[in-house]
């Protein structure tokens, strides 16, 4: 399954319309609705995350930075845990499921079905270029879909990656690859796609849900916001320390759903900071810019935008810089106010901004009056705080004692809330949003009651009253 390499610049946008054809005439053909198809692309999503292994990894380092194991745990080998996961169980979410049929409509059946929806396309973004448009990618073919995958231009060697081995270990006749930046994901935003999952920003969520709602095309927003996180002073602070480093640091903090910010009390802030700086020269030594684990900033602007929210309040740690190398250390900043600069904004880079929260509820009033976030988090070992947090905390996703592991679980649903995204994906519920999940009525021929049929005669109307 192979055919010559397009990329498609700004000169070849009008192909799309025929790329979208071409895709709907596969669809259309009914190649996708068969198991054994989708098993087999699954099946080939595993082989490739496999063997091409080494070129992915030298093209996150490339991109990000990123080394073999961040690449390996985060990207190659939780999309081929993920196709792996949706293959051994597309069959048992694609059967019918049964639903009891009331007595006025016996005899009968009936059940809910899923039917692929047919032509999605999947917008990723740079922070995670590979995980981001393949797992997406996994469940649409799951459910039977035709794909289009949209990896970023932000990290070019990882897009260019895709667009090279895609069609090579894909069908080409359904699943296809298009490279290129704003007039590429312009262009393919005017077509009527069956399902759009963008992953990125809240400024392009807007765009791309308005262009979607020119034909009616249901959207997944994955968005991120200013995931916050709760640390109470009955946490055990050594590993609260280490979990949140690694959470905060890893990928120099551009990641969705990274704790964003700190709340905690003045004494649990004071005990935290020498272990959180102890965790950071655990993971990355004394010159993190020196270590092989961690990550760089994306490109010049984002590392731009960073590196001007460093003086939103003092330093603990941290703060130091190199615009050449695009090298930010990992900071952690105190005496933090709301109204800081570090505040108003996802910050996505590698500065851990602490709040000051006398207790639980101060924290809680806190996130309440921001918009929703991705995820948030709790480090306590008070099960009463533990329900209050989860219980009046609206986020996307919540994790308890640690931080984004809640990812490493497949049938738990990603998605956000509010401004932090609409939908989800991942197991069972990747397979939901990419099939329409259809209700289906079977009656039998006889006895065909006369009571439903005019004329309604007050004899009719009482045997009615009786039977609803």
């Amino acid at each position: 399954m192979s055919e010559p390499l397009i990329k498609y610049t700004t000169e070849h946008t009008a192909n799309f319309e025929a790329l979208f054809k071409s895709l709907g005439a596969s669809f259309m053909s009914g190649k996708t609705h068969s198991i054994s198809w989708r098993r087999e692309q699954l099946r080939a999503v595993e082989r490739m995350m496999h063997e091409r292994e080494s070129e992915l990894f030298e093209a996150l380092h490339t991109d990000l930075g990123k080394s073999p194991m961040e690449a390996f745990t985060t990207e190659t080998s939780y999309v081929s845990g993920d196709a792996a996961y949706c293959r051994k169980n597309m069959s048992r979410w694609s059967r019918r499921t049964r639903v009891s049929t009331p007595l006025v409509g016996q005899p009968g059946k009936s059940w809910i079905q899923a039917e692929p929806l047919g032509v999605v396309l999947i917008i990723g973004a740079w922070n995670y270029p590979i995980q981001l448009v393949l797992a997406g990618m996994n469940a649409a073919i799951a459910a039977g879909n035709c794909v289009v995958i949209k990896p970023s231009e932000l990290a070019p060697a990882s897009s260019a990656l895709l667009a090279k081995w895609v069609p090579q270990y894909l069908d080409p006749d359904c699943i296809r690859v298009v490279e290129g930046g704003v007039p590429e994901t312009s262009a393919l935003l005017e077509l009527p796609f069956d399902h759009i999952l963008y992953t990125g920003s809240a400024s392009v969520g807007r765009i791309v849900m308005a262009a979607a709602a020119k034909h009616l095309t249901p959207v997944t927003l994955e968005l991120g916001g200013k995931s916050p996180c709760v640390v109470m002073p009955d946490a055990n602070l050594e590993t609260t320390a280490k979990r949140i480093a690694w959470g905060k640091f890893s990928n120099a903090g551009q990641i969705c759903i990274a704790p964003d910010y700190l709340l905690t009390d003045a004494d649990t802030e004071a005990r935290l900071l020498p272990l959180l700086r102890q965790a950071v020269r655990e993971m990355f030594g004394d010159d993190p810019q020196q270590s092989d684990s961690y990550c760089r900033i994306i490109n010049d602007r984002h590392f731009e935008r960073v590196s001007k929210l460093i003086d939103s309040g003092k330093l603990a740690f941290g703060g130091q810089s190199d615009a050449a190398d695009r090298y930010i250390a990992p900071t952690v900043i105190v005496d933090v106010l709301p109204d800081s600069p570090v505040m108003q904004e996802e910050i996505f880079g590698p500065l851990l901004p602490i709040v000051r929260a006398q207790n639980l509820e101060d924290a809680i009033a806190h996130i309440r009056a921001r918009e929703k976030p991705l995820a948030a988090y709790i480090f306590t070992n008070d099960k009463t705080a533990e329900h209050k947090f989860l219980s009046t905390v609206s986020s996307g996703n919540a994790c308890v004692n640690d931080v984004m592991m809640f990812m490493a679980v497949h049938e738990l649903p990603f998605g956000g809330v509010g401004q932090s995204g609409m939908g989800a994906y991942s197991g069972r519920k990747g397979f939901e949003t990419f099939s329409h999940m259809k209700s289906v009525m079977k009656r039998a021929w006889w006895p065909d009651l006369e009571v439903r049929y005019a004329p309604f005669t007050g004899k009719k109307f009482k045997f009615l009253r009786k039977i609803r």
